[in-house]
């Protein structure tokens, strides 16, 4: 912990940054998770595998708070690493990474202890906010057309889609521009960037067919979307 002043003389508490060590046996995949949480100030990559037998002599010299698997790996897949994990490392937080959307992948992951199940097609702009609320063990579901992308344990299944073809995380946010929030509020509530604000804004009003905030909060109070 770092102990700082702020400008109106109370002192506030600073965090160490997570350390986070990826496994995966695609360089290029690897390559883009490390991209996106070098983005975020209180995450640092600490380590990175190609196999569970790499991740598995990594972690104890690099000492993660996080550990991200790829379910499918040479020498030591996803789950095969996460129970090593588990045994030796209880404290770790365990996610796996897959390219499968299934209920039995993400039941079977989450059954043998990992903390969160993150699917491929995640936006990785979205990924530091998965692992911050991970590690706080809150539930984050943002949706894409089929399964979550995101699930952890003792999470409720969101509803398939909701009206107006809004996917969860749109729907979240159309309340918050509702409710008056910028998007940079919007943002700092969601733990996303500005830019994915702005992107998901685009695709509210897309599907609502509305041309700015005040025409989309209109249309949702006025369709039942929001009470």
């Amino acid at each position: 912990m770092v102990n700082s002043t702020a400008p109106d003389g109370i002192a506030t508490v600073t965090r160490p940054p997570l350390r986070v060590a990826i496994a995966d046996d695609h360089r290029l995949m690897l390559d883009g998770i490390k991209r996106a949480l070098e983005t975020a100030p209180d995450i640092r990559v600490v380590g990175e595998a190609m196999s569970g037998e790499e991740m598995l002599a990594l972690v104890p010299r690099v000492k993660p708070d996080v550990v991200i698997l790829d379910l499918r790996m040479p020498r030591g897949d996803g789950l095969s690493t996460l129970a090593e994990l588990r045994r030796g490392y209880p404290d770790i937080k365990v996610i796996i990474l897959s390219m499968f959307e299934d209920s039995e992948h993400i039941e079977r992951a989450l059954h043998q202890g990992a903390h969160g199940y993150v699917v491929k097609s995640i936006n990785p702009l979205d990924l530091p906010s998965t692992i911050r609320q991970v590690v706080e063990g809150t539930v984050f579901h943002p949706r894409g057309t089929g399964a979550p992308e995101v699930a952890v344990p003792g999470a409720a299944a969101p509803p398939a889609q909701a009206p107006a073809g809004l996917t969860e995380r749109e729907l979240s946010i159309l309340r918050l521009v509702a409710e008056g929030l910028s998007n940079l509020e919007i943002a700092g509530r969601l733990y996303v960037t500005e830019q994915t604000v702005k992107f998901h804004l685009s695709n509210i009003y897309r599907k609502l067919g509305v041309a700015n905030r005040t025409e989309a909060t209109r249309y949702a109070y006025r369709s039942g979307l929001i009470a």
